[in-house]
């Protein structure tokens, strides 16, 4: 049996030590996702055409830095609601439709869905979208039953937060659900969302 185990990051470094540290745990790189928002235009922008179809995304491992491997196949994209995003992995390759870095049209298909179709709750999936609405990302990973609780570990040791902590969160400011039709938020908003979080840590 295998479970898919997801937590939001509002720091894209925080990810990427989560997802080092679940290789490191034993989880292989096919089965870690991130999909991280690129609103601030730090992964190469210009690889994503103005009708928001995904272009070649390798040369982006390079600017992220790989993960054992997962970010070789990085690829940037716009999915409906997020804006644009950089992704690699089976959820990231979910949500477009089509494997990513090799696809020439626009994304398809919803990170809801995708996180749907991996075992996530409708509820779960809404927070996770918007989470990379509001300049998150998500790291994902599919995980046999006896990698469970190491996986876990790796996610929540690097600020990683669960759907049901930030659903609430959002919730009390009045939020329902991820509406796909919203435009995506801007930097400047992004910037004001990470700095509520990171003033939540320093009192941790």
């Amino acid at each position: 049996m295998t479970k898919t185990i997801t937590r939001l990051f509002d720091d894209y470094s925080d990810a990427k030590a989560a997802a080092h540290e679940l290789e490191s745990a034993g989880v292989p790189h096919d089965d870690v996702s991130i999909v991280a928002n690129n609103a601030h235009g730090h992964h190469e922008v210009s690889d994503v055409n103005e009708h928001g179809d995904v272009t070649r995304g390798a040369s982006t491992g390079a600017v992220l830095g790989g993960v054992g491997g997962l970010l070789a196949g990085l690829g940037l994209l716009a999915i409906p609601g997020l804006g644009p995003i950089v992704a690699a992995g089976w959820l990231a390759s979910t949500a477009a439709g089509a494997a990513i870095g090799g696809i020439g049209g626009a994304a398809t298909g919803s990170l809801v869905g995708a996180l749907k179709n991996a075992g996530h709750s409708d509820e779960e999936a809404h927070v996770y979208s918007e989470g990379v609405r509001r300049g998150g990302t998500l790291v994902s990973a599919r995980v046999p039953d006896n990698l469970v609780v190491p996986a876990e570990a790796a996610l929540n040791g690097h600020h990683g937060v669960d759907a049901a902590t930030r659903g609430a969160d959002y919730r009390q400011a009045g939020w329902t659900s991820f509406d796909e039709t919203a435009a995506p938020y801007s930097a400047e908003e992004i910037d004001r969302e990470r700095a509520t979080y990171r003033s939540e840590w320093t009192t941790l």
